[in-house]
């Protein structure tokens, strides 16, 4: 087999992913053959607002009905206008990952595949377009999140890396830690409803909270939604509800991370080929306005960005509604 296209760097990703999860997850897999998930999809609408840019990553929003998202095997940070126009910021990127958006800077990550060379994260200047590296020989940066402090959290996915973790880095000095919690293939990352913590998806298909005062001490809050799964990016509710994306099943769930339970909110979102080539499901979920309200935005590996809104009752307020 050849590695040189994104495609096949995302086949060869799969590869080793799964084999993690079948190593790693007989636990999981015991949660999830006792507990599988319930349906709660009834009133949830779909809409899709982004195709033809080939595998879709990562999303964050420009504040203004927009998104900046990035294009894994095109190599590409995309913006999408909230009146639906595409520009391309950036070409030629080596599998674009986790992007954040902090005011006229936009964040984002290279290298996420394996192997590959080493990843790095960019600036990108939405004000001059100019991109600047700012960190190199970074393992397989997949997630990212921007604290409230302002700082970085940058998720190391690659395996038997316990050098990074989940490393945190500084814009405002260029200071650098990694390893701020030595939690092992963390994937997605999202600030807690409560501010205190971070949860954490993980390659062996559990979701950790990850205290801010003790970083080092993380617990498992949420097992696998189903056998076989691959929880990935995710974001959570000032109420306290995790919704969380899974590359295997294609879904969008909803989780308690208090009570452990799990229900889906959407399946079926998987790339359509004659024959599967798992990580090929959603990849991404992003809570962002919709009007005087809130809704989910999901990329998937089939190249969509889709606006999942919620039925009546459901509360999508975010930890920091003023940042988004």
């Amino acid at each position: 087999m050849l590695f040189g296209s994104g495609r096949g760097r995302r086949r060869l990703r799969a590869g080793w992913t799964v084999a993690v999860i079948a190593a790693a997850t007989i636990d999981v897999a015991a949660q999830a053959h006792a507990a599988p998930a319930a349906d709660c999809s009834a009133g949830w609408q779909s809409t899709t607002l982004l195709t033809g840019h080939r595998e879709l990553e990562n999303l964050d929003s420009d504040g203004h009905g927009g998104f900046y998202v990035s294009a894994l095997s095109a190599g590409e940070l995309l913006h999408l206008r909230s009146t639906g126009e595409v520009d391309t910021l950036a070409t030629g990127l080596t599998s674009p990952g986790g992007v954040r958006a902090d005011g006229r800077y936009v964040y984002f990550g290279t290298g996420d595949n394996f192997p590959g060379p080493p990843g790095a994260l960019h600036r990108y200047d939405i004000a001059t377009g100019e991109t600047v590296d700012l960190l190199g020989g970074l393992n397989m940066p997949n997630g990212m999140l921007r604290l409230p402090d302002g700082d970085l959290l940058i998720a190391s996915s690659s395996p038997g890396d316990t050098s990074q973790g989940i490393a945190r880095y500084r814009p405002s000095t260029g200071e650098f830690t990694p390893g701020w919690s030595h939690l092992a293939v963390p994937n997605g990352l999202a600030l807690s409803g409560d501010g205190k913590a971070v949860y954490a998806t993980t390659l062996t298909a559990q979701i950790y909270r990850v205290p801010l005062d003790d970083p080092q001490s993380a617990t498992v809050v949420l097992g696998a939604p189903a056998l076989i799964a691959l929880p990935d990016d995710l974001d959570a509710t000032r109420s306290g509800a995790v919704y969380f994306a899974d590359q295997i099943a294609g879904a969008v769930y909803r989780g308690d991370p208090v009570t452990g339970a799990v229900c889906t909110v959407v399946t079926g979102l998987i790339t359509p080929n004659p024959v599967r080539q798992p990580p090929d499901g959603v990849s991404s979920v992003r809570i962002g306005r919709d009007g005087d309200g809130w809704a989910l935005y999901v990329t998937a590996m089939d190249g969509a960005l889709r606006r999942l809104r919620p039925p009546p009752g459901v509360d999508l307020t975010p930890p920091n509604p003023d940042a988004r």
